[in-house]
Order: C-alpha cells, then structure tokens, then sequence
C-alpha cells in the first residue's frame, strides 16, 4: 500500500519519547534538595520537570522546546509575594473592625483571592507558551487577564450554586477565550468543544455521586416533623436536643444514615474522579484548533485508571515503609524520655519524629504522584493524539514577545498552579 506524500504532510501523531526511570531520578533528586533547601528549590525542579516533558514530546518529527529558566519563576513568586502581602494586611485590618466593614472582610477578601487566583492562572499559562517553542517560533497569548477574570468568576459561583452541573459550560466558555487568544507563530487558535457534549458524558458520574446525598435529603424530609424542629429551635440550648430527639424520634437513624450516604459519595467521587478526569482531558484535546490544524484525541479510560492504580499501591507501599521506619524513631524517643511521658526532651525528640515523617510523606506522595499520575497523564494526552492539516505548519511566520513570571508567581503563592 502506498501512501501519498501529501497526506503524509497534512497528518500526524504526537509521540513522548521520555524514559520513566529518568524522570524518577529527576523527581526524586528535586524531592531531596526540596528537604534541603527547605522547598527553594521548587523553580529549579519545575523548569527540569518542563523541560524533561516539553523536549521529549514530539509532534510530527518535531519536539517542543521549553526556555523558560528557574531565575524567572522566583524573581516572579517575589514579586507575587510583594505584591499579596499588604492585600493580606489590609484584610486582616479591616477584619478587626467591628463594623459592617469588619462583617463583610472575609466575603470581599475570599472574592478578591479568587478574583487574583483567575488573573494568575490566565497570565501564568501567558508565560508558559511565550517559553514554548517548536520549529523554532515561539506560542504566545493575548487577551486581557483582567477580563478573563472577570468571566470566570460567575462561572465559578454557578459551578457551586449547581453542584457541579454549570462546569462543563465553564470550562467551555473559558476555554473558547483562551484559544481565541492563543497563537503558534501568526497562526491563530480556536477551541471547538460543545460544552453540552462534556454535560452529557459527564452527568451520569454526576448523577452517582449526587445520588446518596439526595436520598439522605428526602428521607430527612420525609420523617422531620417541622413543628417540632421549630420549637427545638426556640428552646433554650440545654434542651434544643432533647426536643429534638422526643419530636423527631426517627432523625437520629437518619443522621446515621446520612453519614453513611456522605462516606459513599466521597467514596464514589474518589472512584469515579479518574473516569472524569478521561472524559475531560478526551473532550478538550479533541476541540483544540490552530487554522486548519485539528486535534482527535484516542484517549482510552482504562489506560488513566492504570495510572492511578499504580500510584495508589506506590502510596501504601510507601506508608508502610515509612511506619515501620518509623519504629526505631520512636523507640528513640523512648529511652530520652528514660520513662518520663512528660520529659521536654522527649516531646521535642516526638515533635520533630512526627515533622520529619510528615515532609518526608508529603514529598514522597508529590513524587510518587507525579512519577506515576502526572506522567502517565501527559504521556496519555499526547501518544492518543491524530492531527491533520499540519503542512500549514511550513507557512508560520513569527510572532510574540516573551511575558513576565509573575502570573507564575502568583498561581505559585495561591497555590493554584501546575505544569
């Protein structure tokens, strides 16, 4: 079978050609010098973690090239700091004041951080396409992060007013912005995934985990007597649960059964989150445009299911060998107590065992995290890309300047980041 050379121009797939082990000594030498430099050294692990998946990610003979350096990050995270420290401030006086002023401090504050948080994710992504390059021209992103902002939040707050429901529109309507603003060299982008499409994908996981939580809420409605519950209220507190209980004889079993129905919705959400995440990752890779150029993705459930699978047993391997480490530590701990519980050496000795192993989990749960989700995530999203229409990629001109860190340094300080 022979292929025609122009064909072979207009498509193509993407290919991640890094080695697993070398990404684990990657983390795992970032996650010690973490410990070392007392978390400092998080620019320099970021850029290596970019430039390790940017260089070994390659799309049509072609891999990307990320030139963004550790200096950058930091100096941005400072300025981010600067600039965060007095909003902070200010809060926290105006939370002192026992006025309407005082009352409102934390609603306008929590509105205002998230309203930064939006800036920051939008500016952030600005920066990490002016550092991305391929065949030598840089992408860049326009627009205003200002109004990006300022369309994100009422998203959010429907988000949350619907449950959830309101999210695959969002991600849509934010997304459409996004690629509307983004460019490889003069080459436009687009995004043309249908919100309603990840509603419908999406609303059966949905339905399952609301599902516990809306049975809980009608048998509470089916036995409280309101009457009751209304003079419980107007009681004084020492007898509020005594009414409670002698008008509302069955709440108590609903209580119980309600905590019961929240423990399966959390379970059913932790079970289901790796379903979603496939279904989301699928829809918004497959809607990415630039001109002709047109993405569809073959992402397959079951590969990210493996993926979190192999964390989680890394995970409990890894509690295990932390408890059983932990067994000298303490054995320590006792012969400087020398059979004094209370001696001050001994709750320091205790108090600085329980730190250590709490760094040392945390880091190794991000490592092992990224070593096996984050990875297997990227290496996914790429290897089950099909593009077409790449022979526009020969008349790309260059365009774009490179933009600050500070939109890093913010999503870095409001923990809101990523790669």
């Amino acid at each position: 079978m022979t292929i025609d050379a122009n064909e072979t121009a207009m498509t193509g797939g993407v290919r991640f050609l890094g080695a697993r082990k070398a990404y684990w000594r990657l983390l795992a030498r970032g996650a010690v010098l973490l410990m070392v430099t007392l978390g400092i050294y998080r620019f320099w692990l970021t850029t290596d973690v970019r430039r390790f998946l940017w260089s070994n990610t390659e799309i049509a003979g072609e891999s990307l090239d990320y030139n963004g350096t550790p200096i950058e990050l930091l100096l941005g995270f400072l300025v981010a700091v600067a600039i965060l420290i007095p909003v902070y401030a200010g809060f926290f006086l105006a939370a002192l004041d026992l006025g309407t002023l005082g009352e409102m401090s934390g609603l306008i504050g929590f509105a205002l951080v998230a309203f930064i948080g939006q800036y920051a994710v939008y500016r952030a992504r600005r920066y990490r396409l002016t550092r991305t390059v391929y065949r030598g021209l840089r992408f860049h992103l326009e627009g205003s992060a200002l109004v990006y902002a300022l369309r994100a939040l009422p998203w959010w707050v429907l988000t949350a007013v619907t449950l959830g429901l309101a999210y695959p529109f969002q991600l849509a309507s934010l997304e459409r912005y996004k690629m509307h603003h983004t460019f490889y060299g003069d080459l436009g982008g687009r995004f043309a995934g249908a919100g309603w499409r990840l509603f419908l994908r999406g609303l059966p996981l949905w339905l399952l985990i609301v599902a516990p939580i809306a049975v809980t809420v009608g048998a509470f409605l089916e036995v409280v007597d309101w009457q009751a519950l209304a003079d419980a209220m107007n009681a004084s507190d020492d007898e509020v649960m005594k009414r409670l209980e002698q008008g509302n004889p069955e709440l108590a079993a609903v209580a119980v059964f309600g905590v019961l129905m929240a423990v399966a919705s959390i379970a059913l959400t932790l079970l289901l989150y790796p379903a979603f995440q496939a279904i989301v990752l699928r829809w918004w890779t497959s809607g990415l445009r630039f001109g002709p150029i047109e993405m569809l993705s073959h992402l397959r459930m079951r590969h990210v299911y493996g993926a979190y699978i192999r964390f989680a047993l890394l995970a409990l391997a890894l509690a295990v060998v932390l408890a059983i480490a932990s067994l000298p530590a303490f054995f320590v701990v006792g012969l400087i107590a020398g059979g004094n519980e209370n001696s001050a050496a001994a709750e320091i000795a205790a108090a600085l065992v329980l730190l250590g192993g709490y760094v040392i989990g945390a880091l190794g749960l991000s490592t092992l995290y990224r070593a096996t989700v984050g990875l297997a995530l990227w290496r996914l999203s790429m290897e089950s890309l099909q593009l077409s229409g790449l022979s526009v990629l020969d008349r790309v001109e260059a365009r774009g300047q490179p933009s600050s860190a500070l939109g890093e340094g913010l999503v870095d300080a409001l923990h809101v980041g990523g790669y």
